[in-house]
């Protein structure tokens, strides 16, 4: 099964939406939780689970993410779509819980991380899996 790694997020860079997230931003949504409880979805969508997060944490860059796809339909969907370099973005769907202002943008200081998508076009175009092996 392909497994792979990269950023669902970049701290400090806009994202398409007016954005930008802060260092810290998910740091006590990941407290106490699994990587495993943050569901891995193909393109946002809640029914379409394509694997399972297997480390997901901040560092200095943003929000990493490393995976492995499952055998599923959905997951070998995605697995052929990234080896092909079809499929390159990774995204994340949050509630926010505290935000400011940043210049014109929005700046996310803590939200509550839902979770983690494989997409076609990220809303911030440098969250992307840098890594793939199968």
């Amino acid at each position: 099964m392909t497994r792979f790694a990269g950023y669902a997020a970049i701290f400090h860079r806009p994202d398409d939406g007016g954005d930008v997230i802060a260092p810290g931003a998910f740091r006590r949504s990941l407290e106490g939780r699994a990587p495993g409880d943050v569901p891995l979805l193909l393109q946002h969508r809640g029914d379409v689970v394509a694997g399972r997060i297997e480390r997901l944490e901040e560092d200095e860059k943003g929000l990493r993410v490393i995976a492995r796809l499952d055998g599923g339909r959905a997951g070998k969907t995605a697995g052929g779509l990234l080896k092909s370099g079809k499929l390159k973005g990774l995204s994340f769907g949050y509630r926010v819980r505290r935000a400011g202002k940043k210049g014109a943008f929005r700046r996310l200081e803590e939200v509550d991380l839902v979770e983690v998508s494989l997409v076609a076009r990220p809303m911030q175009p440098v969250a992307r899996v840098h890594a793939i092996e199968e």
